[in-house]
């Protein structure tokens, strides 16, 4: 076989028996790919999501290569299991492709989410999915994570005189989608701005701060996936809390403060927890963590400052 084999020409089988060859095991599988379905190994409750990347809506073929895709698909489905305070066990992804997508591509697909397992999730791995060819490029994943005898961390858990803590970067990922669309060729970003790219199209997150922070008894948590302010509104609501941000701790990261706020696809984890155990989590998190804000009683809002912030974000079905 070529470097130019198609999915048209290969066939689905030869394909991917290619592409499972270069995908990592998971520790948990007891049958993996190459059955109707795969088994995991489980003892207690198990933490389950699933997420869909299309063509046009969620990435660009002209600005993503497939290995971006391998990564991307694997980050914002662990930062979901990890929200809940679970460790990612597996993950099951069906690729829809069009039938000119080279073998090669996949490959790249495969290499990256392994790679991007192993660095984030060490042991977690690919047990399944499906193959097809389709009309546009659709991803969709499923993941698992096992809760390890705790109880799942809700957005509903936040309490007034708790701390906000944030792990993971905020903003860049919004700084590299607004260098995109002003149309400087993505190989030219790629050199100039190499963090915001990475961020917007092959994130990495602190996947192991989630299951971290449910132990050290963190009360709500979840993916910022849609920007700090349009997620914090969803822990407010949820909690019937107000959550106040700070301004020289959102300052001091690497992204302007519009971005910090409002950019989406962050995927860094926002959490709170009790103002007696911010010490230890900044100590055992070390750089990943930052004490972003404070949780305060009062109506469903979030401010920075005491000043409301308005409700926007990242938001694919207005676009």
């Amino acid at each position: 076989m070529t470097a130019d084999d198609r999915i048209r020409t290969v066939g689905e089988q030869a394909a991917l028996a290619r592409i499972i060859a270069r995908l990592t095991p998971a520790d948990a599988a007891v049958v993996g790919p190459g059955d109707d379905s795969a088994v995991l190994a489980a003892a207690g409750q198990t933490a389950i999501t699933t997420d869909t990347m299309f063509e046009g809506g969620d990435f660009r073929l002209d600005w993503s290569t497939f290995a971006d895709l391998g990564t991307k698909c694997v980050t914002t489905n662990l930062t979901d299991v990890a929200a809940m305070g679970a460790r990612p066990t597996a993950l099951v992804i069906a690729l829809g492709v069009l039938a000119d997508t080279t073998v090669e591509q996949l490959e790249q697909f495969a290499d990256a989410a392994s790679a991007a397992l192993a660095k984030q999730a060490p042991g977690v791995g690919v047990v399944g999915g499906d193959l097809s060819v389709s009309p546009t490029t659709t991803i969709a994943v499923t993941a698992l994570g096992d809760m390890e005898g705790r109880s799942p961390v809700l957005r509903s858990g936040a309490r007034p005189g708790d701390a906000i803590v944030v792990c993971g970067e905020l903003g860049l990922a919004g700084e590299g989608l607004r260098l995109l669309l002003e149309g400087t060729p993505p190989d030219d970003l790629r050199r100039t701005h190499p963090r915001e790219m990475q961020a917007h199209l092959a994130p990495i997150a602190p996947v192991a701060a989630g299951a971290q922070l449910a132990r050290l008894g963190a009360t709500s948590m979840l993916d910022v996936s849609d920007g700090l302010v349009l997620d914090g509104f969803r822990v407010a609501r949820a909690s019937a809390v107000r959550l106040d941000f700070d301004r020289a701790a959102l300052d001091s990261y690497d992204a302007p403060l519009e971005s910090v706020l409002y950019g989406g696809e962050d995927h860094a984890l926002l959490a709170t927890v009790p103002a007696d155990a911010v010490e230890r989590v900044l100590s055992e998190l070390g750089s990943d963590a930052r004490v972003v804000g404070s949780v305060e009683a009062g109506e469903p809002q979030v401010t920075m400052g005491g000043q409301p912030l308005e409700e926007r974000g990242w938001d694919p079905f207005t676009r």
